[in-house]
């Protein structure tokens, strides 16, 4: 029988291992770069919102603030109606005795009702203010939830990402980019 020719199955093996170490070291690379930059955007993230909740957070509280002043002003109010019935009282009981009025009770009818309209004008325009800042507040809650879903996108990816790693997938690595690009539209919808 002739011999067969002999071919180093040991040095083929070897040339195989690296080859697939050389193309698993560069998806692992790729891997490691993309779920760094996930991180940066998730820390960017979720710094932005905790600015956003804070901030509106101090807005709801000044806006609670002014509702208190506001409620003041409206009690305020009420009692220059009341100081102005009891004027008007006084008015009257000179009238039905058949006597004239003083004059100070029948000015102090006219001081109270213009009093009271004062008040309830700084009273709306309170409720104004309260309701801008309120508003305010409402719109950074609605940026801090776009950034709070970003920043879960982001963690989806870098988790996804050190599946990937571990398995040297790349449907898994595709996956890790599509959430992370779900969180960087989620994050830049929400910058402005």
């Amino acid at each position: 029988m002739p011999e067969e020719p002999e071919i180093d199955v040991d040095k083929l093996r070897e040339q195989i291992d690296e080859e697939i170490e050389r193309e698993g070291g560069r998806l692992v690379r790729v891997i490691a770069l993309t779920t760094a930059i996930l991180a940066a955007l998730a820390a960017i993230a979720s710094l932005e919102a905790g600015a956003t909740v804070n901030e509106a957070l101090v807005l709801k509280t000044e806006a609670t603030q002014l509702q208190a002043h506001a409620s003041d002003q409206w009690a305020y109010y009420q009692a220059k109606g009341i100081k102005g019935a009891v004027a008007a009282g006084t008015v009257s009981t000179w009238r039905a005795a058949g006597k004239a009025p003083p004059p100070a009770a029948d000015s102090a009818v006219a001081r109270y009702a213009g009093e009271q309209q004062a008040i309830a004008d700084s009273a709306r325009a309170i409720e104004r203010e309260r309701d801008a800042r309120s508003a305010a507040a409402d719109g950074l809650l609605r940026r801090h939830h776009g950034f709070a879903y970003a920043v879960a996108f982001f963690q989806i990816a870098i988790a996804l990402g050190a599946v990937a790693a571990l398995t040297r997938s790349r449907p898994v690595l595709g996956l890790s980019l599509a959430s992370g690009t779900i969180g960087l539209v989620l994050f830049l919808a929400h910058l402005v």
